[in-house]
């Protein structure tokens, strides 16, 4: 009975951490499809956000009222900046590499988060390394190869797989140089989008010691996000009409950006991280890649070429030896505080002992 239990416990968590992967990879289509259809990329942008706020502001208020520490001009600060990262720049530079690149090496691309997030902790002094050890070298070449995975993609696009004409508006199979710039281009967007999201994960570490509330500060900060996308709204999107929503795909395509992938998607990768740690979560994130290249190929007639799929196959090997690196790490961890626990024990026991065996001298004598 025990058994079927804990099967059925690990079913459940696989079918949530596919779910996951799979509501984000529609997450990059639909946001490419936004673009098609012509919607404004910042008050995409906006819409999403405020959907998104008034979709965890209630849980964060309710669910974290007893554990929020009193709100200060520090922490405020903290927030702000923490949105400048991880929501203006995070996903502006997004939907700005998503304008020229396929969403499919867009997607590729992230899998160097956690290699990028290790790198940028390690410059913080708040991961160690230790190359003399299996783990610190696993993580060190693995970000090294992450790396060299995504510059690859950005430097070399290479030649198109499928000899079929294309049926989308920005990708066309004969290679001209302002193609290719724009391919270049929107790397280095996508790039960019990593590296503000691996920096956000990163100084989240310091602002939770601090302020233990994860759904408050993720409310805070979308909140400071949403404020800073509307004053830059404010001198960028001035046509009244790019803030009216002229379609049924339109209003599908921010209502899935802030139901679907920062409401519904959000939940249940707290939930996957909360019951299979973040390791595990991380471990299917190539899962989303695939996906949205089969979705990308058949809803968008998206080409792949050799320099991506190079590319994206050294950003996997990467991202899974920086993953089997942290593991290690975490065994190690675990093993020394269980051997300092039984010493621990092994010298309460012998101190008890010697004390019984003084007041048994004691009453004898």
């Amino acid at each position: 009975m025990g058994r079927e239990t804990q099967m059925s416990e690990k079913v459940k968590l696989l079918v949530g951490v596919i779910s996951l992967q799979l509501l984000m990879a529609g997450y990059h289509i639909v946001s490419r499809t936004a673009l098609n259809v012509g919607i404004s990329q910042l008050v995409f942008l906006i819409y999403r956000n405020a959907i998104a706020l008034v979709l965890l502001a209630p849980f964060a208020y309710f669910l974290e009222k007893g554990a929020r520490p009193p709100l200060t001009f520090s922490f405020l600060v903290q927030f702000f900046l923490l949105a400048i990262i991880g929501i203006t720049a995070n996903q502006g530079f997004y939907i700005l590499g998503l304008y020229y690149l396929s969403p499919t090496y867009a997607s590729a691309i992230q899998n160097a988060i956690p290699a990028v997030t290790f790198a940028m902790a390690a410059a913080l002094r708040l991961e160690e390394v230790d190359v003399k050890k299996r783990d610190g070298l696993a993580k060190v070449v693995g970000t090294v190869v992450s790396i060299g995975g995504a510059t690859v993609i950005t430097l070399y696009k290479g030649l198109p797989l499928l000899n079929q004409k294309l049926n989308s508006n920005y990708l066309d199979i004969n290679l001209s140089s302002t193609q290719i710039l724009n391919w270049s281009l929107g790397c280095v967007y996508i790039l960019t989008h990593v590296i503000s999201w691996s920096g956000w994960i990163a100084l989240q570490v310091p602002v939770l010691k601090r302020y233990p509330a994860r759904l408050s500060v993720l409310t805070l900060t979308i909140l400071f996000g949403l404020i800073q996308l509307i004053v830059i709204a404010a001198f960028v999107e001035k046509d009244i009409n790019k803030w009216k929503i002229h379609s049924g795909m339109e209003l599908f395509t921010i209502l899935y950006a802030g139901l679907v992938a920062s409401g519904l998607a959000l939940s249940l990768q707290i939930w996957c991280i909360d019951r299979g740690g973040p390791l595990f979560a991380s471990v299917f994130q190539p899962v989303q890649t695939v996906a949205v290249a089969i979705m990308a190929c058949l809803i968008l007639g998206d080409q792949l070429y050799t320099g991506g799929i190079i590319g994206a196959v050294l950003i996997v090997i990467g991202l899974y030896a920086v993953l089997w690196g942290k593991s290690e790490e975490m065994k190690a961890r675990n093993q020394e505080k269980e051997e300092g626990l039984t010493r621990h024990l092994i010298i309460n026991d012998q101190e008890t002992s010697q004390k019984e065996y003084g007041a048994t001298v004691d009453n004898i004598a």
